[in-house]
């Protein structure tokens, strides 16, 4: 069994199918048999299928079998279930398959599991178990099969897919033809791509992978120590936020971020931006914003220093103050309710050698500027944080790549040098960089899990502040920006996801939001404590 470390290790792992192919080829070379690891991975799914749907309730299983070891899988599992009372059925439409599947089949069939070249008959089982097709499939789906697969997606049982949902690209999550959509999906072994795609969401279901100990070392020869993919975790999170702070500090040496937002049309913004701010713990906070809002500022977050403007004809900000010194500041976050009147604003915090944080407004100004190629000349980091339309201005060229948003984050982040977050269902963050205040390297970062509940005006605004505020603090050693970036994407994911648990996905504005931030972070710290051993000292 993995320890703790090695699990939260493999969590973190996303492969495409050609490093999953090059790490099972690992294993098997230096001496596992194909045979004991296809017992292994079937025996822990059949065990967990046994945990979810018992006996008690679901007593008729369908599985389908596939021409290869996916298959193979699937066929040692309704051996199993079998073997545990279940009454099994087999699809199985092909007639050649791979060697140890064959074997497999025979097997199922001297027990007399009933085995069918048609769909039809597995309409009566209250469960199905979809092992046709695992990771690398290419083709597209058609004929009987396609047929068989969208017959299966009308009735109304749960599904369950070995793997990956037949029919689904491992490295896009793209449906080939047609997909199996799953009630839940077992990933096998690693993360696949697929998992993080958001077009893969709806026929993947409730994910769920199946470690069956591969070991670090054999994943680290193919992904090498540290993989240019990664999926966020909690651990992860927990050693990114800038906690514990050290026991003797004070405001100055806890960050000072500048947030610049906020017009008479979309006075909020700022407000939200704050909130987010503040729930980060930057040690100092200032925002710049119409002088006409300022009161509303100051009311809303006395703790922050509240920096009129002018403003132009329409309520934007015309300029900063003169009295105003951006390099002062350990970071900068620029955009939401700016409006596209705050033009030069944009042009003049592009300037400045600080960590700069744009959204909103901020990005489609830049668009419109056309200045991503101004991006390299920046020796500070550069956080763009799009969502796809603003994320198609800004790189029509990388959009191409769309709907394949890891492929088309990373080719934007090689363009820009910059680091950026696409947001999605799935938020993905790539950085590719080089200059030498900032590091060397390359890095994508995916968010694991979100809700529909972020879906909501001002939700972006609050994740811009938290954003600026964690990136504004003092990093730990050989941590990364880019990394703090992931952080704010997973911290704000989880302040949605408890909001929406306790007020539904429909009760979750963006101010609710903010206030879930802290929550979120207090269960981090319990966690964390309870999960330390316990030292006992006492008088004898």
């Amino acid at each position: 069994m993995q320890s703790k470390h090695q699990r939260e290790q493999i969590e973190q792992v996303v492969v495409n199918a050609q490093q999953m192919r090059e790490i099972e080829e690992r294993i098997f070379e230096v001496g596992m048999p194909v045979a004991a690891l296809m017992e292994k991975v079937a025996g822990l799914i059949a065990r967990r299928v046994r945990s979810l749907y018992p006996l008690s309730r679901e007593t008729r299983v369908g599985v389908l079998v596939g021409p290869g070891h996916n298959g193979g899988d699937a066929l040692v599992v309704a051996r199993e279930l079998h073997f545990q009372g279940y009454e099994v059925q087999i699809y199985r439409p092909f007639t050649k398959l791979k060697e140890l599947t064959s074997y497999h089949a025979q097997y199922a069939a001297s027990l007399g599991i009933p085995c069918y070249e048609q769909i039809q008959p597995l309409e009566q089982c209250e469960l199905i178990i979809d092992g046709l097709f695992g990771f690398g499939l290419v083709r597209s789906l058609s004929g009987n099969i396609a047929e068989a697969v969208e017959l299966l997606n009308q009735w109304p049982q749960p599904i369950v897919s070995i793997d990956l949902p037949s029919g689904l690209h491992t490295d896009t999550g793209e449906v080939l033809g047609t997909a199996v959509r799953a009630t839940r999906t077992f990933c096998l072994g690693l993360w696949k791509l697929a998992f993080l795609q958001d077009q893969a969401l709806e026929y993947i279901g409730e994910a769920e992978l199946i470690d069956f100990d591969i070991p670090i070392k054999d994943i680290q020869s193919v992904l090498g120590e540290t993989p240019e993919v990664r999926r966020m975790t909690t651990a992860i999170a927990q050693a990114s936020l800038p906690l514990p702070r050290p026991p003797v500090t004070h405001k100055y040496q806890e960050g000072h971020l500048l947030l610049i937002g906020g017009s008479k049309q979309y006075s909020g913004a700022a407000i939200l931006m704050g909130l987010g701010a503040r729930a980060s713990g930057v040690g100092m906070l200032s925002i710049a914003v119409p002088e006409s809002l300022k009161p509303l500022l100051v009311s809303q977050l006395p703790e922050a220093l509240i920096i009129g403007c002018s403003e132009t004809p329409t309520g934007a900000i015309a300029q900063l103050p003169e009295t105003v010194n951006l390099s002062n500041y350990s970071a900068i976050a620029c955009g939401p309710g700016l409006t596209l009147d705050a033009k030069p604003v944009v042009e003049e915090v592009l300037t400045v050698e600080s960590p700069l944080v744009l959204d909103a407004d901020g990005l489609n100004i830049l668009a419109q500027l056309r200045t991503i190629p101004s991006l390299l000349t920046r020796r500070a980091p550069t956080v763009l944080t799009p969502h796809e339309g603003e994320f198609k201005r800004l790189f029509p060229d990388s959009a191409e790549l769309l709907p394949d948003r890891v492929s088309a984050v990373r080719k934007a982040s090689q363009l820009s040098r910059a680091i950026v977050l696409l947001k999605g269902a799935r938020t993905a963050i790539a950085s590719h960089y080089s200059e030498s205040t900032i590091g060397t390297g390359n890095s994508l970062w995916l968010i694991p899990e979100s809700t529909p509940a972020l879906a909501r005006g001002g939700s972006g605004d609050v994740l811009t502040g938290l954003l600026g505020g964690l990136v504004a603090q003092p990093a730990r050693a050989e941590q990364s920006v880019a990394a703090k970036v992931a952080t704010a994407a997973w911290y704000h994911a989880q302040a949605g996801i408890l909001a929406a648990q306790e007020r539904t996905e429909l009760g979750v504005d963006a101010f609710t939001l903010s206030q879930y931030l802290i929550p979120v972070l207090r269960r981090l710290i319990i966690t964390e404590q309870q999960a330390k051993p316990t030292s006992f000292k006492g008088a004898m």
